[in-house]
């Protein structure tokens, strides 16, 4: 057979129909099938190639995963403590000054700022403090690391269950945290910082001293941080001497310090107190039996049947100016709490009663010492809970024939005297001619009787006969009224607006031998002395002209049998305002009735109402 050349080309067999496509042009040799066929191994199993490269992938996503979560959660505290506060600064107290205000017998009667007691240690404490606060806001304190996982999944149980928040889950170390450093703000950022400073506080105190901090630090209601000032506000002890059910009472504080404090809500601070000692008993601080005992014991003392809102706000609004920044102080007033509380108590039953049926519903009340100014009571207005406005601070009304004594001191001042007689006839001043309560004319009466009656026409005609408006305005302000009057007659019959501290003050001056005063509140700061301002001759003609009104003119409702009073009456045009200031001995008490919003009552004259509320609080003054 001939030999094919070693590079001549083969020639291509095309393939079998059904026979396997080969990939290559050239010709494969196959080896001669063999007779008998071999033997066909079983195939062992192989690793799978895709279950490994699945493991690896899921470790080194892992590792990314872990690592980029390290980074992230780093990033992230680091951003949410960029403006952490530097715990070092713990106890480094930051509050709001406090000012303590004392009656002139030195009680206290008000307080501002924010109060602290003594910082105590616990062996300083009763032991029922501490383990009344355990019992009630953290039974894990002592086991868990600052934040209890087991806490909180039993509040959240507790209100899922009852589909609301009724538990929470802060642990005391949380409450610090907050307490000392954060705010009450529902956030993230809060929580997480929260957070941080409740690990730092932990690895940096000990638990007892963790308590210690909660309890000199926490808000107890009524302006008192830490235990023991508020058991000296609302028990009068130190809570060194606390016992049980007190311990109770103050450990139930935290959670609604302004609800339930005892002062503004016994009933609710009683309430709470004996949750907290159940759940002492059910903790085995105390036994079910000492849980019954101190229950039945509670017994908190009065509160405060006064509430002088108003003379307190206007003393603290003093005594800013008075008084070195960012200090603490005790500051002893004028106040005396008797007088107080006998105006507090008959302005409110005038104002619900005799006052209710005529139209009334404010009212206000001074009470002051006419030889020094010194104020005894304040009462601005019905109630101090529903309405802090000082009616007798700050309202300026109209006085009506109140402002008539600064007309007739004129006359005095010019010659008169209160026997002489003065013609009770019309008079007319372009197109107004004043008219008298009573629609007639007594012709000629006397300077002392004019006054008694109120009658306006001798009041317009002594202001012409005096120096005109200008002057009769001079001499108001010479005894302390410092209000602008208006520069016409009408002067005469009390149009100008004045307050009512300023005109009771203003008629110290009849009855303390012509001298004015500066009404003040604050006994030791430094205030005018009285100063002459009106001849005391003609100041004791004054009072004696005045002593008239009350025995036989338009005060008689404020007499006193026995006891020489005098005053004076005063009313404005629709029954707007009524008017009575008066004296008594030691006192001068100033009284005014009306509505704030100038609706007329229902014929309230200066002699009614006001000046049987004058003789209800001026009776127990002695």
């Amino acid at each position: 057979m001939p030999r094919t050349p070693r590079n001549a080309p083969t020639r291509q067999i095309p393939p079998r129909v059904g026979a396997p496509t080969q990939r290559t042009a050239a010709v494969v040799s196959r080896p001669p099938p063999s007779k008998r066929s071999p033997r066909v191994a079983k195939p062992q199993p192989q690793p799978k190639p895709q279950r490994r490269s699945w493991l690896r992938s899921i470790v080194k996503w892992g590792i990314l995963l872990a690592v980029w979560g390290a980074v992230a959660v780093t990033v992230m505290v680091l951003w949410f403590a960029r403006d952490l506060p530097r715990p070092e600064s713990a106890l480094d107290a930051v509050r709001r000054p406090s000012l303590t205000l004392q009656d002139r017998s030195g009680q206290i009667f008000a307080t501002f700022g924010d109060v602290v007691g003594d910082s105590l240690q616990l062996p300083d404490m009763p032991a029922a403090l501490p383990a009344a606060l355990v019992a009630v806001e953290d039974r894990r304190f002592w086991q868990h690391p600052g934040i209890d996982p087991v806490g909180l999944a039993r509040a959240a149980y507790v209100n899922i269950t009852h589909g609301r928040v009724v538990q929470g889950g802060s642990t005391l170390t949380q409450q610090v945290a907050k307490t000392l450093f954060l705010t009450n703000a529902r956030t993230v950022r809060r929580k997480v910082q929260e957070l941080l400073l409740t690990l730092w506080l932990e690895r940096s105190f000990s638990k007892r001293e963790i308590l210690e901090i909660y309890l000199n630090r926490v808000y107890l209601g009524s302006g008192a941080w830490g235990v023991d000032a508020a058991s000296r506000m609302y028990f009068g002890v130190s809570a060194r001497k606390d016992n049980l059910w007190q311990s109770a009472m103050l450990a139930g504080l935290p959670r609604a310090p302004s609800r339930m404090n005892p002062r503004t809500n016994p009933a609710g601070a009683i309430a709470r107190a004996k949750e907290v000692l159940a759940a002492m008993a059910d903790t085995g601080a105390i036994t079910p039996a000492q849980a019954q005992a101190a229950i039945a014991s509670i017994a908190l003392p009065p509160n405060p049947t006064i509430s002088p809102g108003w003379f307190a706000d206007w003393v603290a609004e003093q005594a800013t100016t008075l008084l070195p920044p960012n200090a603490d102080a005790t500051v002893r007033t004028t106040l005396d709490r008797t007088i107080q509380e006998t105006a507090e108590v008959k302005l409110a039953a005038l104002l619900d009663g005799p006052g209710a049926v005529a139209g009334v519903t404010q009212g206000a009340v001074v009470v002051l010492d006419p030889a020094t100014g010194a104020i005894r009571a304040m009462v601005g207005g019905r109630d101090y809970r529903t309405s802090l406005y000082n009616r007798a601070v700050l309202s300026r009304r109209q006085p009506g024939s109140a402002f008539k004594p600064f007309v007739w001191l004129a006359a005095l001042e010019h010659g008169a005297r209160p026997d002489d007689t003065v013609v009770d006839e019309p008079v007319r001043i372009g197109n107004w001619s004043p008219s008298n309560f009573e629609r007639r004319f007594q012709g000629e009466v006397s300077l002392e009787d004019a006054l008694a009656e109120s009658i306006n026409t001798v009041s317009v005609r002594l202001l012409l006969q005096n120096g005109g408006p200008k002057a009769i305005a001079a001499t108001a302000a010479r005894l302390g009224i410092a209000d602008k009057l208006p520069n016409d007659a009408s002067l005469a019959l009390g149009t100008g607006e004045v307050g009512l501290l300023e005109l009771t003050s203003a008629y110290a001056t009849f009855f303390n031998g012509g001298r004015r005063i500066t009404p003040y509140a604050i006994e030791a700061a430094p205030h005018p002395a009285p100063a002459k301002a009106i001849d005391p001759d003609i100041a004791a003609m004054m009072a004696r002209m005045m002593t008239a009104v009350v025995s036989r003119g338009t005060g008689k409702a404020a007499a006193i049998p026995g006891r020489a009073v005098a005053g004076k009456t005063g009313t404005t045009s629709d029954y707007r305002d009524a008017w009575f200031i008066g004296w008594i001995e030691g006192a001068m008490i100033g009284i005014w009735l009306g509505n704030d919003d100038n609706h007329p009552m229902k014929s309230v004259l200066g002699g009614g109402l006001p000046a049987k509320l004058f003789h209800d609080i001026a009776v127990t003054i002695r």
